[in-house]
């Protein structure tokens, strides 16, 4: 440990794994979903023979993850309000102690560091927001895509019953009207919905990468091991 710093635990295990999880998912889920958007390539299984499955297992493996996608949300939503670790919910809050504090995450990142009146021990305001933009984001993913998947099932049943796409369309129907009034309108929000998640991805490394450079915190390490350093300032003074 550098003189100076002390360690400070910032990241469950638990959901260290959930993030990594979620993280390998949304590869399998991009790959797969651009397939069933536009089938762009195709597995030879003999000289002149291709395999008429590739679009099943690309469906298949694109369900699976979405389905971790649903639990490790549930998951998430729960550690929201009442993980021992930490509570994000009390971030997102509005008050005004947030607000000055969402701001002044802001200008320290446009200012490029040169100006920095918060406390970076802990995950700040400006941070949750971002990663509550992200829930929000996978949570109209996963409805749009359950109300795809469901009318997939165009007899109304399913191999467990009929009771399952009943759920599904009282749960996801809603979403037809809200992205536009028919069935093409909810694949291409569900289409859009997959590059804003891109885009938040991207700017998240970046953003992580960058604190790790200005802050000197070892910010990137926290997805890792789950744990940052920061100045001690007793032992300063």
């Amino acid at each position: 440990m550098k003189k100076g710093y002390k360690k400070v635990e910032r990241m469950s295990s638990s959901m260290r794994i959930i993030h990594w999880l979620n993280f390998f998912s949304m590869i399998v889920a991009i790959v797969t979903g651009f397939y069933i958007a536009e089938p762009y390539y195709q597995t030879l299984i003999a000289e002149d023979a291709v395999d008429k499955y590739v679009m099943a297992w690309n469906r298949w493996g694109h369900f699976i993850v979405a389905i971790i996608f649903d639990v490790t949300s549930i998951v998430i939503a729960y550690l929201y309000f009442f993980s021992r670790f930490d509570k994000p919910y009390k971030k997102i809050i509005p008050t005004g102690k947030n607000i000055k504090e969402f701001f002044e995450v802001l200008i320290n990142l446009i200012t490029l560091n040169r100006r920095k009146k918060f406390d970076s021990t802990h995950s700040d305001s400006f941070n949750t927001v971002y990663f509550l933009i992200f829930h929000l984001l996978l949570i109209w993913m996963l409805l749009t895509g359950l109300q795809l998947y469901v009318h997939g099932l165009a007899a109304g049943i399913s191999s467990i019953g009929a009771w399952w796409p009943w759920i599904l369309h009282f749960a996801t129907d809603w979403t037809i009207p809200v992205s536009g009034g028919t069935l093409m309108d909810v694949r291409i929000s569900h289409h859009y919905t997959m590059w804003w998640l891109i885009v938040w991805v991207v700017i998240h490394i970046y953003y992580q990468v960058w604190r790790t450079i200005f802050w000197q915190e070892g910010d990137i390490a926290i997805a890792f091991g789950g744990s940052k350093f920061v100045k001690d300032e007793k032992k300063e003074d």
